[in-house]
């Protein structure tokens, strides 16, 4: 398996994942509606860390389909990705490996604006598209 250049190592990504689930857990937004659907954590981290070294480091170690999952929630909106992103940049301001926290940042606002776009293709077809960032 080729690695991508050393952007960063498998333990910065495990301390960005498993810091920033933390701050998710803990929130009073987002806490809520993760607990509600995640039932073993472990698992779920373990999975979020396959996904970011996949996109990080070019593992190819994540095996998921993501946009199902998230189009099956009730009510998502804008404001909960915001929210989901700023969590996610605290927790990249924390990391000292600013190259790798600055290509991880850049991904979830992709990930965040697929997701958003995804959810409302599919639960609003009739209404025009909202952007995640105002």
């Amino acid at each position: 398996m080729a690695i991508r250049d050393e952007i960063c190592t498998e333990d910065e990504i495990s301390t960005l994942v498993y810091s920033f689930y933390d701050r998710v857990r803990a929130d009073a937004t987002l806490g809520p509606i993760f607990n509600a659907h995640i039932q073993d954590w472990d698992h779920h981290l373990q999975k979020m860390v396959s996904f970011w070294s996949s996109l990080m480091r070019g593992t190819g170690t994540y095996n998921g389909t993501p946009m199902p999952k998230h189009i099956a929630l009730p009510e998502l909106s804008a404001e909960l990705f915001q929210r989901w992103l700023s969590l996610f940049h605290d927790t990249t301001e924390t990391l000292p490996n600013r190259l790798f926290a600055e290509k991880a940042e850049a991904f979830a606002h992709r990930i965040a604006r697929s997701l958003w776009y995804g959810y409302q293709l599919h639960n609003q077809p009739d209404r025009p598209l909202t952007e995640v960032f105002s």
